[in-house]
């Protein structure tokens, strides 16, 4: 028996992927070598941006874009492109062997011509344009190739040719770095991806050029076996990873996170510090908490599911002092004026003072702004027409000018009633990404008008998925009422301090505790609502005593539809201006508004935003009708009545917006987190975490509760 001998392996083709047969890749599935810098920087980051579409720039970004506005802008010079080449066609089939091979006389050679580009016969023949006098050096910006095979995409800041050899030439902001290398491997390896695309056509590409703004120095990077096998096995990782469609979890305390631009979106340590308290209660030996809570009577381990739950009231808030700012506080602003930032800290559980740490959460950073430079924009003058001028957005009454505001100071703009837009001001603040929201006369939030819908596409899947699982609704839905519960319990026992105990109502803040145990264990969302109807009758029974009495201020329970008092009826203009405010967070985050978890889906009811703004309600909009209230900063010439029914007069409803801009705009201590934020990021920061809980990142959602 003879035994064949494998032929030996060439691993440096095998490496190079030399030894794979041609493949091309869709246009669809072309590698962006930028891309490939992000994946190499940090594969987060290009999962973000490039399988979920997100982006949003800060000043490192836009400094870099000031830095490449020159090299952005095309030539007009043409480029040659690569010669026609001649080289032997592909080898013909093997036949079986016959007994006349010997007889056969050889096959002439096949040669196979393909023409890549119209150029002059004589000119194969001819000695390379780099040695001939007449073919001067030739410089271009910002070309785009592509390289099908190896399946990628650039778009070339500057290539400098001299005959078919090239060297691309890559703008990058910053100062040359202090390393063997004098360049970062992201760099390196964008430059390389760049080598590759200008070798698939045609090129002679040995190097490429990095040109650091700052140092205004440019640095040449050789593409060698090494790179070059680095940049295509980063390649393979990227395109597994958008194929996997998993988010790869986040950096741990990483001195990159700080000036990312997504860190807004990315939530590094946060994500982290929740998935750390989940192994910590796996670690527990019931796998559940059984640290009781004084203030909610016994304490009943809950359900696996909800282990996060049970973990939040063990999470002390971080911060300099327990007090809260007072919500009645008579402090006044504008809604376009910046309030001084009040201590609003979360409540606390007095049960858990011995057991608050003093130092805040180690490795905690607050990466993201604790507010919005820009601030909304209200419309309420009926026959107002907004229109634009320039970079500003001007509000004309018939021809008095009432405002003009830089565009880029508005985060949002809501009309009231019977106001036009220009189409010119209509386009331009749809493509800035600004939302248009539309309120009757009477302040029902009805439409929302925006821009193309968000490109997260698999967060929409996810979440139709989530609400078609009733286990799964019923869980979120849980999450929300739970924290709706325990807030509703705190405004009761916080404005209850030094009251009496008939004042305070004891008895409601044990019913309530109770309600919430039976909460975290509901069975169907209809037996969740049903306790959480009970809870509402209890807790407005309490919210009514501390009122402000006399001057028709009495409550007599919740009612709506139309309201049929002064209460109710700033309640109700409260809750359409929160869930405006919620529509815009899951909106942004890239959430289907329109289908919620626990809200029913109806025509033209954002589901979802009501979902979340049920944790909201009591320290957002309750706290904020009490202030206008209490604070006499609206009367009885603020109401008008009709036929039982209670409106808001334009001038009332200027106070409540004041008041509930105050409040969005109040800084308050997370109370997991521990840093400070304003409520408005508070929204933003609590519909990115629910979109992880949908994605599967995080196992259960921790609803935001105040102390």
């Amino acid at each position: 028996m003879i035994s064949a001998v494998p032929p030996a392996l060439d691993l440096t083709a095998i490496l190079l992927e030399q030894d794979q047969p041609d493949r091309l890749f869709d246009e669809a599935d072309l590698v962006p070598a930028r891309m490939l810098n992000e994946f190499t920087y940090c594969p987060r980051l290009a999962y973000l941006e490039w399988v979920q579409g997100e982006f949003v720039d800060n000043l490192d970004t836009l400094q870099g874009t000031f830095g490449h506005r020159n090299v952005d802008k095309p030539s007009a010079k043409p480029v040659p492109a690569k010669p026609t080449v001649v080289k032997p066609a592909a080898p013909p089939p093997k036949r079986r062997p016959s007994l006349f091979d010997d007889l056969d006389e050889p096959a002439p050679p096949v040669i196979e011509v393909v023409e890549l580009s119209p150029v002059d016969p004589d000119d194969l023949f001819a000695e390379p344009q780099s040695d001939r006098e007449d073919s001067p050096p030739v410089t271009t910006r910002a070309l785009t190739l592509s390289a099908p095979r190896e399946g990628l995409v650039a778009k070339l800041d500057v290539l400098e040719l001299d005959g078919m050899v090239v060297t691309p030439v890559d703008y990058k902001k910053g100062s040359i770095p202090d390393n063997p290398f004098q360049a970062w491997e992201p760099e390196r390896v964008q430059l390389c991806a760049q080598g590759l695309i200008l070798r698939e056509n045609g090129y002679n590409c040995e190097a490429g050029e990095l040109y650091y703004i700052e140092s205004r120095r440019r640095v040449r990077v050789a593409f060698d076996d090494a790179l070059v096998m680095k940049t295509r096995q980063l390649v393979k990782q990227l395109r597994e990873m958008a194929r996997n469609k998993k988010i790869p979890p986040p950096l741990v305390d990483s001195p990159k996170c700080p000036r990312c631009s997504l860190v807004g979106i990315c939530l590094p340590d946060e994500t982290n510090l929740l998935l750390q308290l989940e192994r910590t209660n796996e670690a527990s030996p019931q796998g559940i908490s059984q640290t009781p809570d004084s203030n909610l009577g016994s304490g009943t381990p809950a359900p696996r599911a909800r282990s996060l739950d049970s973990l939040w009231d063990e999470t002390q808030p971080i911060g300099d002092s327990p007090d809260e700012s007072d919500p009645t506080s008579t402090e006044f602003s504008s809604p376009h004026t910046r309030p001084h930032p009040a201590s609003d800290s979360v409540m606390r559980n007095p049960s858990c003072d011995a057991q608050r740490p003093a130092e805040p959460v180690s490795g905690m950073r607050r990466l993201l702004p604790a507010r919005d430079d820009a601030l909304p924009l209200y419309v309420k003058e009926q026959g107002a027409f907004v229109g634009k001028d320039g970079d500003r957005i001007v509000v004309r009454h018939r021809e008095a000018k009432l405002v003009s505001v830089p565009l880029m100071e508005v985060s949002q703009l809501s009309l009231f009633g019977n106001v036009q837009i220009s189409a010119q001001a209509l386009r331009e603040i749809a493509d800035r990404g600004i939302p248009i929201c539309h309120f009757s006369y009477g302040g029902w939030f009805h439409a929302i008008t925006h821009g193309h819908v968000h490109k997260n596409i698999q967060l929409r899947i996810a979440q139709f998925a989530v609400a078609a699982d009733p286990q799964r609704a019923l869980a979120l839905s849980i999450g929300f009422m739970t924290a709706k519960l325990r807030n509703s319990r705190t405004m009761l026992r916080r404005h209850g301090n030094g009251k009496t105990a008939e004042v305070v109502g004891v008895r409601d803040l044990d019913q309530l505790a109770e309600l919430i145990h039976k909460v975290e264990r509901a069975s169907s969302i209809e037996s969740l609502l049903g306790f959480e109807g009970k809870a509402a009758k209890i807790y407005f029974a309490g919210f009514a005593r501390f009122l402000q009495r006399g001057e028709g201020f009495d409550m007599a329970g919740r009612n709506r539809r139309p309201p049929r008092d002064p209460v109710n009826a700033v309640l109700s203009f409260v809750y359409a201006l929160l869930t405006k405010e919620v529509t815009i967070a899951v909106q942004a985050v890239g959430f289907d508004p329109l289908l919620g978890f626990c809200h029913q889906p109806r025509y033209g009811r954002p589901s979802l935003a009501l979902d979340l703004a049920e944790e909201f309600r009591p320290i957002i909009a309750d706290s904020t009708a009490m202030m206008v209230i209490n604070n006499g900063e609206v009367g009885p010439s603020s109401f008008l009545s009709r036929a039982g029914a209670v409106a808001l007069t334009e001038a009332g409803r200027r106070s409540v917006i004041a008041a509930f801009e105050r409040r969005m705009d109040q800084e308050i201590t997370h109370p997991i987190f521990g840093y400070k934020i304003s409520y408005r990021r508070v929204l933003e920061v609590q519909a990115r975490l629910l979109s992880r809980v949908v994605m599967g990142e995080l196992p259960a959602y921790p609803g935001f509760c105040t102390r």
